[in-house]
């Protein structure tokens, strides 16, 4: 569901009880181990933490005027969700995160959408705290802001999200390599034998 709030505080207070803990609970670990210059504020009706405009000035690459997504917190109609932005461009990461998360014996939270990857979740109990905190930790804000960047570059698109000039629907055509020394030093004998012979 979609909230109107303006900031988390108020967020909270729209929840009913049961939830408004569980939240509350998940909210407080985040922000214990969210790296600095992270931003908490409402981002799209969720609780949003994000790379402020002040670090990462482009903003997101759909809509500049907003900030770059990290991490999301949410109550929904069914249930509640921690939106794992910083794992859905860094296949390596997600890879070690769906491992883990397997190997706590939880359910599986698998769902990859348009919105990243969801810890959909109706008790806290479901959630594995330790292992989004070691997420978190593996992916600091310069990491993520790499990896950003790198995943602009492979669909052609500079960090303001404005397509890369000289790119085909986004992406990039390999260029022609250069010749090496070895093959310009044979060319110039070709070249130089038939002078000779003229």
């Amino acid at each position: 569901m979609k909230s109107n709030a303006t900031t988390a505080d108020q967020y909270l207070t729209t929840l009913p009880e049961d939830r408004r803990t569980a939240i509350s609970t998940v909210r407080s670990f985040i922000l214990d181990n969210l790296g600095k210059n992270f931003q908490e504020c409402m981002l799209y009706g969720v609780v949003a933490y994000c790379v402020p405009h002040s670090v990462w000035p482009h903003g997101h690459h759909t809509n500049p005027k907003l900030p770059l997504m990290y991490m999301g917190l949410s109550s929904q109609k069914n249930d509640m969700v921690v939106y794992m932005l910083m794992l859905l461009h860094n296949k390596p990461e997600r890879e070690w995160f769906d491992k883990a998360w397997k190997a706590t014996g939880r359910k599986n939270y698998l769902e990859v959408s348009g919105a990243g990857c969801c810890l959909r979740f109706k008790k806290l109990e479901e959630l594995s705290l330790d292992l989004i905190g070691e997420a978190m930790r593996r992916m600091p804000m310069k990491k993520y802001l790499d990896d950003h960047a790198a995943m602009l570059a492979r669909i052609g698109k500079a960090p303001s999200g404005k397509v890369v000039k000289g790119t085909a629907s986004g992406v990039k055509k390999p260029s022609s390599p250069k010749p090496t020394a070895p093959a310009n030093a044979a060319k110039k004998r070709r070249v130089s034998s038939r002078t000779k012979q003229v």
